[in-house]
């Protein structure tokens, strides 16, 4: 439990810091004047600020606070997976995929996922599934507005479900105003403290570490022998090699493939801009993954994940770590209020990259369309974004008021189980959209209803199938076992699945057009 000094100084820090972030919105809402401007903005950005921008909103809370949560739990399996394995393929993935996505987006003047998905198939019907599929990433939504709310109640003594509310309607409620020329600047503050953080949780297990690796290993294995092994058997998420890195390098690349992620790009104004981009993004980031490894120095601190008598749950681990260490003395106050901000920039970052990519999406890509070209002015599409965004607000709520109550076993699972079938469904028309010439609108459309078939059937269906049928799908039958499924497995399979299925259809369509080919030339 908080102290009163830093209930004090939480509230004190906390005003300066909204005070912060709503000067640059009313800064960035003078210059929005359409959705274009609120899609991609009407400034010209540093491709620094920019990659600043894209590491605040691709880390998120859960890299801050929900993963380290759970590597407390499962121990070193958990930090090969989340602090090695992943950012390995997703960095990897995100230098690769950013420049040839970037540069059809700009010729099409796209303004998301969806629209950049239309225009390389030709297709505005395509472009509203995507837009449509988009509403799975409120469950992501929901994992940040959960990671900040334990966060802040934790620091202030608030009740959960009212700190909630207020962070809702702060965040949602600037976010109707600023959009892209407002986040670049935010978030740009929120990864300059994160940086700062990240280096401080870093370094907040130093007693651990100062003996030596060995030492720490020890130590955690006089906790439980299972902390130290590169798997665990018992965990729903790290039992085998399969999910730790097979799943993980397959979800690591795939999932790039976010609005709020792969559309960043879109802000540079000048193709030279995007090695720099690049540069920032990817160094910070680095940085920002390494921070799951706070997991352990938190298990170190609550060998039994309990305290005052009362479970921490994964959720909790990080925010009960911080307020245990960063409590004596105000030195060690002060370095935790900072952190305490840095782990609310993490989730501030992402989020206002999400409500905008969704938001957008939902006018842009759904509204839009149905309406049939009958609005002619494109500033009252501002207005019905605003109305989108409230609606957004109101389902957060209720979805993040049921996961404060009854996660299943965290909230990480069930936003990893929209987030991941997302980008299992958007995987094959953006790979195949960037490295085939002339791939064909069925390919890509086979690609999307393949994932999206696929990983519903193994995340939901399977698991019904082994535990309430008996029936056996041989090894993978401990995937499918226990309350808690693995949204990675579902979505590696479908994305190889879905994969393996556009490539047919695509050589087929190949063939099929040289056959017809060869008979015309005869």
């Amino acid at each position: 439990m908080a102290t009163t000094a830093q209930i004090a100084g939480g509230w004190i820090l906390i005003v300066l810091y909204a005070a912060l972030i709503l000067f640059f919105v009313i800064r960035g809402a003078l210059r929005t004047k359409s959705i274009s401007d609120y899609a991609v903005g009407s400034l010209n950005f540093s491709p620094w600020f920019v990659g600043l921008s894209l590491a605040a909103s691709m880390t998120s809370a859960a890299t801050f606070v929900i993963n380290p949560g759970l590597i407390a739990n499962y121990g070193i399996s958990g930090f090969i997976s989340f602090g090695i394995v992943f950012p390995l393929a997703s960095l990897t993935s995100l230098v690769v995929l950013t420049k040839s996505f970037r540069r059809y987006g700009t010729s099409v003047k796209a303004l998301t996922l969806a629209s950049w998905i239309g225009h390389r198939y030709k297709s505005q019907g395509y472009a509203l599934f995507i837009g449509i599929m988009s509403f799975l990433l409120i469950t992501f939504i929901v994992l940040i507005l959960v990671a900040v709310t334990k966060v802040v109640s934790q620091a202030l003594n608030v009740d959960e479900i009212w700190t909630l509310l207020f962070v809702i309607i702060f965040v949602f409620g600037y976010m109707m105003f600023g959009g892209a020329n407002s986040m670049v600047y935010t978030n740009t503050i929120q990864a300059f403290v994160m940086v700062i953080v990240a280096v401080i949780l870093l370094a907040s297990g130093y007693e651990y570490l100062k003996d030596g690796l060995f030492s720490f290993f020890d130590k955690l294995k006089s906790v439980d022998p299972v902390l130290t092994q590169t798997t665990n058997p018992g965990s729903p998420l790290f039992r085998d090699f399969f999910e730790i890195f097979v799943a993980q390098i397959i979800v690591g690349i795939a999932v790039v493939c976010q609005p709020h992620i792969i559309t960043k790009s879109l802000l540079l104004k000048k193709e030279s801009d995007v090695n720099r981009f690049l540069t920032s993004s990817l160094i910070i980031q680095f940085l920002f993954y390494m921070v799951v490894i706070t997991g352990l120095y938190a298990r170190l601190t609550f060998p039994d994940l309990i305290l005052n008598g009362k479970s921490l749950g994964v959720d909790g681990v990080v925010s009960a770590y911080v307020v245990k260490v960063f409590s004596q003395g105000w030195v060690a106050i002060s370095i935790g209020l900072l952190v305490i901000m840095g782990l609310l920039s993490a989730g501030l970052s992402t989020i206002e990259g999400l409500i905008q990519s969704v938001s957008t999406t939902i006018t842009s890509d759904i509204i839009k369309p149905l309406m049939g070209g009958r609005i002619k002015d494109d500033r009252k599409y501002i207005l019905i974004n605003r109305i989108v965004i409230i609606c957004m607000a109101i389902a957060a709520f209720i979805a993040s008021s049921m996961q404060l109550m009854h996660p299943n076993l965290s909230v990480a699972i069930f936003a990893q189980n929209g987030v991941y079938s997302f980008f299992s469904i958007a995987f094959v028309p953006i790979i195949f959209g960037i490295f085939f010439k002339n791939v064909s609108r069925n390919t890509a459309i086979t690609g999307s209803l393949t994932a999206l078939t696929v990983y519903f059937l193994v995340y939901y269906l399977f698991p019904w199938l082994v535990n309430a049928q008996n029936m056996s799908f041989g090894l993978l039958d401990r995937y499918f076992t226990g309350r808690t499924q693995n949204p990675a497995i579902a979505a590696s399979m479908a994305i190889v699945i879905s994969v393996i299925s556009a490539l047919t259809v695509h050589f087929l369509t190949i063939k099929s057009t040289a056959s017809l080919t060869g008979n015309k030339n005869e």
